[in-house]
């Protein structure tokens, strides 16, 4: 089954594609010659997965899925959340987006964050939503290379290494986007059971 993921972040597909079996064929954004923006103007997650989704779906009639996600710090009042790509502004990069972060929480000792992804698929014109969290700690520094976005200063819970310094497979069976994909994964089983 192919599938297209509204996404050309090829870090995320690298991770998606090490969970999926052979039964699908994960399709990004370049593989399909798609070069335009995709427009997130919505302030919620969800609502930003479902309207790439729904990009795709309508210009492709393919069956497709797009996901959002967001670091949600509570000292910084869940910021910052769907602006987590561009925190540091349009045009800026991870090491911008975890230096703000870094300058913003200073020496605060409350910590606690949350990474949250909402995956939504469009499957035969229907619309489905999964989603994802891990619970963890905002690191005073930076620690390991791997992984991308926020991963160098994010602990989860009940681990002694960051995201960047975890290997794709045990990132992958923790992770918000892994929990998210899982979920996504299952249903898609199902579906293809049910309708066979």
């Amino acid at each position: 089954m192919d599938l297209i993921f509204a996404s050309n972040n090829k870090h995320k597909c690298e991770e998606i594609r090490a969970m999926l079996n052979e039964q699908y064929r994960l399709l990004s954004l370049e593989d399909i010659g798609c070069k335009e923006e995709i427009p997130e103007t919505h302030p919620n997650l969800q609502g930003n997965a479902l309207q790439k989704a729904e990009f795709i779906y309508q210009k492709y009639h393919k069956n497709c899925f797009a996901d959002d996600t967001g670091l949600e710090i509570e000292c910084l009042d869940n910021r910052p959340g769907v602006y987590s790509a561009r925190y540091a502004g349009e045009h800026c990069s991870f090491e911008d987006n975890m230096n703000k972060v870094l300058q913003e929480m200073g020496n605060s000792q409350h910590r606690k964050a949350q990474f949250r992804t909402v995956i939504a698929l469009i499957l035969n014109d229907k619309k489905y939503f999964f989603e994802g969290i891990v619970h963890g700690q905002i690191l005073t520094e930076k620690h390991g290379k791997d992984g991308f976005g926020y991963d160098p200063i994010f602990l989860p819970d009940g681990y002694t290494q960051s995201f960047a310094e975890m290997d794709l497979t045990t990132k992958n069976a923790i992770s918000h986007r892994g929990q998210a994909v899982k979920k996504l994964i299952a249903f898609l089983k199902n579906f293809n059971y049910a309708t066979k």
